[in-house]
């Protein structure tokens, strides 16, 4: 509702004409009292000048609906306001016409103010209550575009911090690596060298698949973590350990996409590749009531979890809480004898199954 746009001007202006000249075409059938018919200039003036008065007094309730539009938490202060403005209005509206009926010429002679008050009142009350609610229905069709316009916005954003997200955990680092066990496996292990091209595409083809999904089925997002660690255990041999504790029935729950790997990375990077000794990597889902726990721990050191997970975590939060808003938590518990686990709940949803 800009009052600097052309187009409200127009809207106002033409819609208000358009009364008036069907007000002044009315007026050309009406009988007047000595039976004759009023000319055509008189019917034009008088309804041209009865539609076009309404333009500025729309114009304040619009402003003033802009204002203090009736709403929640306010809802009776605005309801009265606008009761109140609507009276002062048609009042105006009255002392309008007294002023200006010597040239405009809607009564030989004019009543009196509320004489023609009273008179006037209940149609013009009643046509000022249906401006306001046309004025609401605008004012609320406007939001609802706005909050489209901030949802499409925010996906956007979503999606490039998703992308950049990507290139994070999928760094050149981690690339380098893997393509040099490779390169390394094709000498001594064909097959091996093998599983992890295969296990790399997967990687790549799955992470770039869901790019644009807000939520995938647990068993992808654990397929995928599958796929990662295959690579890192080809890499690190008998020094990376699994352990997989994933409740049955589970496969079906959303979760984030790239929800797990950040963390398996951190705990593979800073507790078990610096070690020359076997190190224990586990991965928990289980439920907890209308809540899915998942987990990602290691037997480290306990190194401190905002050098170890600053930007894995506050991304995976920043998701978490657009999704799920409060409903959601994420969590680094590190161990009393050594050891970091990093949880994370959320609400335990379904993909609809098709009849």
């Amino acid at each position: 509702m800009s009052f600097r746009s052309p187009l409200f001007w127009l809207a106002i202006v033409g819609g208000w004409t358009l009364y008036g000249l069907l007000l002044s075409a009315q007026l050309l059938t009406m009988d007047l009292a000595d039976g004759t018919r009023m000319a055509t200039a008189t019917a034009f003036r008088l309804g041209m000048a009865s539609g076009l008065l309404w333009v500025p007094m729309v114009v304040v309730l619009l402003w003033w609906l802009r204002t203090l539009p009736i709403e929640r938490p306010r809802l009776v202060v605005s309801i009265v306001a606008a009761l109140l403005l609507v009276v002062a209005l048609v009042m105006l509206r009255v002392a309008a016409v007294a002023l200006l009926n010597p040239w405009i010429g809607w009564y030989q002679e004019f009543p009196g103010f509320w004489r023609e008050l009273a008179a006037s009142f209940p149609r013009n009350f009643l046509l000022l209550c249906l401006m306001v609610g046309v004025a609401h229905a605008w004012l609320y069709a406007q939001r609802a575009r706005q909050r489209e316009r901030e949802a499409e916005q925010l996906q956007a954003r979503l999606t490039e911090t998703r992308l950049e997200a990507l290139g994070a955990q999928l760094n050149p680092h981690f690339m380098f690596n893997a393509l040099n066990s490779i390169a390394e496996m094709v000498h001594r292990d064909a097959d091996a060298a093998d599983r992890m091209l295969v296990g790399l595409g997967e990687l790549l083809r799955s992470s770039l698949d869901h790019q644009r999904s807000q939520l995938v089925p647990l068993g992808e997002e654990l397929r995928l973590l599958r796929h990662y660690l295959e690579i890192e255990k080809v890499r690190l041999g008998a020094r990376l350990r699994l352990r997989w504790r994933v409740d049955p029935g589970l496969d079906d729950v959303l979760v984030p996409p790239l929800v797990l790997q950040p963390l398996a990375e951190n705990a593979i990077l800073h507790a078990i590749a610096p070690r020359t000794a076997a190190g224990l990597l586990q991965v928990v889902a289980r439920r907890e009531g209308a809540h899915l726990l998942l987990e990602v721990s290691d037997d480290g050191d306990g190194v401190p979890g905002a050098h170890r997970h600053g930007t894995g975590l506050s991304n995976i939060r920043a998701r978490l809480h657009y999704l799920f808003g409060d409903d959601q938590a994420v969590e680094l518990q590190i161990g009393e004898g050594g050891g970091t686990t990093a949880r994370v709940r959320l609400p335990c949803g379904r993909r609809a199954v098709a009849a």
